[in-house]
């Protein structure tokens, strides 16, 4: 048997293994969500009927929640744009001072998840918080401005994705192209619209795209703020129903069918082909330097977005310091008190869900990049047939909503051979009375941060020369030894930050351990922070400390990966 044919056996086994993996983990769970949604017989998940899917559009409720879901998700989408194509313009065009530590800084929204900076956001903004203290006003985000509560907060959060994926695009324009325009007598107006945005638009529908799937599903933010008439809210109250009712099934498949049908229009009208470039010279060489007032007014836009994407975290820290109760109707807390965060580390369930989540974002995390260093050596490496296929199916988990895949992996434990008196029965497992979701919950956010290890894992392998590899082959060494000793310490700054993206974004995950965990000794990071936030007393100051420390951990791990990446972050966040 040759070495070549060897070789094409152990791709296509390697290849098929992964197929298999995602299609066990991505595929059955979404289909199972799916096929609950069409039962006719809920129980056993048995027979077909539209039926159900029929009833969530007869269903006044259901419809109001849809369309709250789909208002959310084009108010922020349009809100993170408006905020992010100015800034990435500035960035890429023009020099203006501090512009190093303000693109840095306009990161900042990405260290917090919005379903805990809605702790700070109720602090600030409630009828009883301080921006009402301070003006004198009785605007209200936990009663009438429920909506716009919610859409800001999420905004904040979101735009840097945006900027992110807009800058990486304007970093890969040709100067020549815009100076060509300017030469035909265009303005800057007419040669940013006709010029411009065309070429930048695939990268901006990218990130756009993130966004709105993100906030249309978004579970957690609607929660915080008690705003229930809202599809993904709507799917979680209902979980307690999902072994005899079809209900919560056919709400997840609206939900799914929407955002994929969302995507697929907006692909058609606003995606478009991207357009290579004969040239890409450099943009800094390019960049107009600003100085005196329009230097400084382009630093404060960027440091106005900056402060108001802080407004959560402000919100939350002071929360987290403020004594029980010291915080009505004042601007700032009466009192201030460093105990909630002693109690964040050291009552029981705290603590223990710190612990879960350092553990289950750990092995995630270590699985990601066993499965990513492999997916992207075979996309890069190889010409084994399905590298296209793989390639979709590892991006797939930024397309489908969290909350269609957590409700997946709920289905999967109702079924053979997970579900009762079946022999893996409590191995992975949601409900009962011992139930086991570990093993689930690391599945789920390995499965979910799958596309940041496999982009980062892929962009490292695209810069390192095959050559080096086959050298190390041609001087004695098997494959796996080259791969270990040359290929993997040169794209080990790729695979270091997107585990560390992994591992900060799964400790904050939220649809997966809001639905997956559902006793408290299982509990991860965020379930406990919105358990403590219910709790009367000091629970909202606890869970605002423990807030606190995923920030914590989340600074670091972004700026890491931000250093080590650079303008390729942005790439990471993309369909």
């Amino acid at each position: 048997m040759s070495h070549r044919f060897t070789r094409l056996l152990w791709h296509n086994g390697l290849m098929l293994a992964v197929l298999l993996a995602l299609a066990l983990f991505l595929l059955y769970p979404i289909g199972l969500t799916v096929r609950g949604g069409f039962a006719s017989d809920p129980a056993s998940r048995s027979g077909w009927t539209l039926d159900h899917i029929l009833l969530v559009f007869q269903d006044p409720r259901a419809m109001a929640g849809l369309m709250n879901a789909l208002k959310i998700a084009v108010v922020t989408t349009l809100l993170c744009i408006v905020v992010s194509l100015p800034l990435a313009v500035m960035s890429a065009r023009f020099s203006f001072p501090g512009k190093k530590v303000l693109n840095a800084a306009i990161l900042v929204p990405l260290i917090l998840p919005p379903f805990v900076g809605a702790i700070g956001m109720r602090a600030i903004l409630g009828r009883q918080g301080a921006m009402n203290a301070l003006l004198g006003t009785d605007f209200d985000v936990l009663g009438s401005a429920r909506f716009w509560g919610v859409v800001l907060v999420e905004a904040l959060h979101l735009y840097p994705i945006i900027y992110l994926n807009a800058t990486a695009a304007l970093a890969n324009l040709d100067p020549a192209l815009d100076e060509a325009a300017e030469n035909l007598g265009c303005g800057p107006w007419r040669r940013f619209f006709r010029v411009t945005l065309p070429l930048i638009r695939p990268g901006l529908f990218a990130g756009a795209t993130i966004v709105f799937i993100w906030s249309f599903t978004e579970l957690g933010t609607p929660l915080m703020f008690d705003y229930t008439t809202v599809t993904p809210v709507q799917i979680f109250f209902g979980l307690q129903e999902v072994e005899n009712s079809a209900r919560p099934y056919a709400l997840t498949v609206v939900l799914l069918a929407c955002s994929i049908g969302m995507y697929v229009l907006g692909k058609m009208v606003f995606g478009g082909k991207g357009y290579e470039m004969y040239s890409k010279a450099s943009r800094a060489s390019s960049e107009v330097k600003l100085s005196g007032m329009w230097g400084w007014l382009a630093a404060g836009a960027f440091g106005l977005v900056t402060l108001a994407a802080l407004m959560p975290h402000l919100g939350v820290v002071a929360t987290s310091f403020a004594g029980t109760g010291q915080w009505y109707k004042t601007v700032l807390p009466t009192s201030w008190t460093t105990d909630h965060f002693n109690q964040a580390l050291t009552h029981p369930d705290s603590f223990g869900a710190i612990v879960n989540s350092l553990k289950l974002a750990s092995a995630a995390m270590i699985l990601d990049i066993g499965v990513g260093v492999l997916v992207a050596y075979l996309i890069v490496r190889t010409k084994v047939r399905g590298r296209g296929l793989l390639d979709a199916l590892c991006m797939m988990p930024l397309a489908v909503p969290g909350l269609v895949m957590a409700f997946g992996y709920v289905a999967m434990t109702l079924r053979y051979p997970f579900g009762k008196g079946d022999p893996l029965e409590g191995v992975l497992s949601v409900f009962g009375a011992n139930p086991n979701p570990f093993g689930l919950l690391v599945i789920a956010y390995a499965v979910r941060r799958l596309p940041y290890i496999v982009r980062a894992s892929v962009a490292g392998l695209e810069q390192t020369s095959g050559e080096l590899e086959e050298a190390a082959v041609n001087l004695g060494a098997s494959r796996l030894t080259a791969v270990r000793r040359v290929i993997l310490p040169l794209i080990m700054a790729n695979l270091i930050a997107g585990g560390l993206l992994v591992f900060s974004f799964s400790m904050l995950e939220v649809s997966d351990s809001l639905i997956l965990a559902q006793q408290s000794r299982h509990y991860p990071l965020t379930k406990a922070i919105y358990a403590f936030m219910n709790r009367l007393g000091d629970g909202p100051s606890i869970a605002s400390a423990m807030g606190v420390w995923g920030m914590a951990l989340l600074t670091v791990t972004l700026f890491g990966a931000s250093m080590m990446l650079g303008k390729k972050l942005g790439s990471i966040f993309r369909v």
